[in-house]
This record gives structure tokens, sequence and C-alpha cells, in this order.
């Protein structure tokens, strides 16, 4: 049986209206709570995992990696088997994922694993996690309407914002009383829970194509998807940018170890009230219309890092870079409305997977400038580099707006 907000006009509504019409449906409020504990697990793992590298090295570049590494494996999975996430068990595989993702993360919990086999893990964790996201995304493509899909992913995103900022503060107080392994175990217990909240609320969707997933299938999709010049420039500026950014990011711990969880909890922030903004307050055309000036507000304050000022001036800039992230919320829009409703689902995955490796190579990318100029003037770098490539992508964007 189709969901009911398949009928509903939810952006017709007042936005909290629309919040608590999309949470009193079972499946999506199983699939978005079964996804706020997959982030507050993966921020207290990340914490946790750049916490002990750089302890043990005192590298940058290896600290910035272990935070962001396993976005490394998200393109193997968008490349390799990402058409899983349009296959015709949607929920068996999710639930598969969560179950792969709690052996990893458990793992990563054992006292004195080698950092060699904790990178290993890593890169596993990121394989699923693409494969999960896609499957995930696909499910929420379906149970909400196109016309609630902004307002679905601003809640999504809001949450998410939300959790980092619980997860970060959390991750620093349980850091003082726990070893980062202690927070590992605190981390595979929150998917764990996640795992039981999706088998018992996501019910399988009949609904979907009855080509076999693999190899094959996901790269004729993906060839299709990159065929169109629109998805093309959306793609790219949904994954460039950003990663820059992110990658700016990566660097908070190296740039001012013991002040690291305020800059993040900053970003977080910014990241939360800016999706709730955008998402709540703007109509799409609006939307679209300030997704230029937010990708440049994105980068421009880490401009600051190089001159070294004082940390309020930098948490008040890192909080409106955040706010700058909600500029994905119009190109996610945007793309959905040109992808083929059989590879929603991929495409979806495509994208996050895209974005997500390319926050790891900004994070790498963001190590080994600073290795070389330090963790300030590597930040302005990155940032002037995110400004030059919205600049420069701006035409073939504004021919994706029209169709």
């Amino acid at each position: 049986m189709a969901s009911s907000f398949k009928t509903s006009s939810i952006n017709d509504q007042p936005t909290a209206a629309g919040y608590r019409a999309l949470l009193r449906d079972r499946e999506f409020a199983g699939l978005f709570l079964g996804f706020t504990l997959t982030v507050a697990a993966s921020t207290l793992s990340g914490f946790a995992l750049g916490t002990l590298v750089d302890d043990r090295t005192g590298s940058p570049f290896l600290t910035a990696v272990s935070m962001y590494g396993a976005t490394f494996a998200t393109v193997l999975g968008a490349l390799t088997l990402m058409s899983v996430a349009d296959g015709r068990h949607p929920r068996r595989t999710l639930v598969a994922l969560h179950l792969l993702s709690l052996a990893g993360m458990a793992a990563q919990a054992v006292p004195g694993l080698p950092l060699g086999a904790r990178f290993c893990l890593l890169l596993t964790l990121g394989f699923f996690q693409s494969l999960g996201t896609g499957t995930r995304m696909g499910l929420l493509a379906e149970i909400v309407p196109d016309s609630g899909y902004a307002l679905a992913r601003s809640l999504v995103n809001v949450t998410s914002g939300g959790v980092m900022i619980l997860g970060y503060a959390v991750g620093a107080l349980l850091l003082r009383r726990l070893s980062p392994h202690g927070v590992f175990v605190v981390a595979a217990a929150l998917t764990g829970l996640a795992l039981l909240v999706v088998a018992a609320t996501v019910r399988e969707h009949s609904i979907r194509i009855t080509r076999r997933p693999g190899p094959r299938a996901t790269w004729r999709a993906n060839v299709e998807l990159f065929s169109h010049p629109g998805r093309r420039a959306l793609l790219l500026n949904l994954w460039v940018p950003n990663g820059l950014v992110v990658g700016c990011e990566a660097l908070f711990i190296a740039y001012a170890a013991e002040r690291a969880g305020v800059l993040l909890a900053a970003s977080s922030a910014g990241m939360l009230l800016g999706d709730l903004a955008v998402g709540r307050l703007f109509t799409a055309e609006l939307r679209w219309r300030l997704a230029l000036p937010m990708r440049l507000l994105l980068a421009a304050p880490f401009l600051l890092f190089a001159l070294h000022p004082p940390l309020w001036l930098l948490a008040g800039g890192v909080f409106a870079a955040g706010a700058g992230f909600s500029a994905s919320l119009a190109l996610q829009e945007r793309l959905l409305a040109l992808t083929p409703e059989a590879v929603r689902g991929q495409t979806q995955g495509v994208e996050s997977a895209g974005r997500l490796t390319c926050q790891g190579l900004g994070a790498a990318l963001a190590g080994g400038v600073a290795q070389w100029s330090g963790p300030g003037p590597a930040m302005a770098a990155l940032a002037t580099a995110s400004i030059a490539v919205t600049l420069v992508s701006r035409p073939w964007v504004r021919r994706a707006g029209r169709g």
C-alpha cells in the first residue's frame, strides 16, 4: 500500500505542521530515527578515532584522514554496487548494511588494534555506508511526494546538524571519562539501536524495477546519469565546493586541538539553522536563487584562518559558513527533478558517495597542504579554491535550473 504522503500536500502546510505530518508516518519516522542514530554513532566514532590518531602520531594529515577517511571508499560503492539502492528488497538490503556497520563499529572498539587495521575498517565502513545512503534516500523518495522532498531533506539535515553538535559535545565529555575505545563502544550501541529501529518500522517496497542489481547495472545507470549536462553540473557543485570546505574543517584539531570542539560545534550549529531556515521559510524558487550566494558563504569565512584572529571571530565565521551548506537543498531538489524514478536511489547514492569522497579528498588535501604551510594558510587556500569552482561553474548550473 502506498504511503499516505503520496496524496498529501506537505509543502502547502506551515513547515512545523509539515514536519509533524512527516513524523506521523511510522515508516518515515523509523527511517529518520535510524538515520539520526547512525549520524550520532558516526560523529562519536570519528571524533574518537581522530583523537586517538592525533595522540599516537601528532600528524595533521593522518588525523584529518582518520576523521573523514571512510569517505574515500564511498566512490567504490558508487561505481560497483550502487544499483542495489533500487533493488526489489530495499528493506532487506538496509538491514543487512546496518548489520555490517555494527560489526565494523564493534571491531573499532577492540583495544590495541593497529592503526593500519583501523584505517582498513574505516574504508570498509565507508563502502557499506555509501550503499546504505543510496538505499535510504531511495526509500525516502518513495515515502514522501516530490513536493515534500525538500522539506524531508531539510528535516534530515537539520537533525543531522543538531546531532553533530551534541555528538561533538558529548564526545568531548566522554573522552574525559572514557578512552577512545570506550567511545567506540557507545557508537556501536547506537548503531545496534539504529538497526533495531529500521528492522521494526521500514517495510519492503514491491513497486520496483525488475533488473538484477550488480556492477553492470550500476555502470549503465551511471553512464546515463553523467551523460546529462545539467546533472553533471549539479553533481560537481554538490561535491567539490563542499569537499574543499570539509577539508578546512578537518584541520580544526590541528589548528586548535583544545578548542576544536567549539569550532566543530559552531559549524554544525550553522548547518542546522541554515537548513532549518532554507527548508522552512523559502520557496523552491527562492532556494534556487540563493544557491549561489550561499555556496560563496560556505567558503569565504575560512579565509580568516590565515590571519589567526580570536577564537570568537573564528567561531562566528565557521557558524556562517555552516549555514552555507544549505545551498545543497536547492541543488538536490533540482537533481531529483532531472532524475528518472527508476534510478532515483542510485542517483542519490552516487550524489552522496561523490560528496563524501570529495570530503575525504578535501581532508587529505588539506592535511597535505597543512604539513607544508600550516593549518591556517591551508584552510585559506582550500576556501579560495572552493569559491573559484563555484564561480567558474555558475553558467552550467544556471542552465540546469532552466531544465
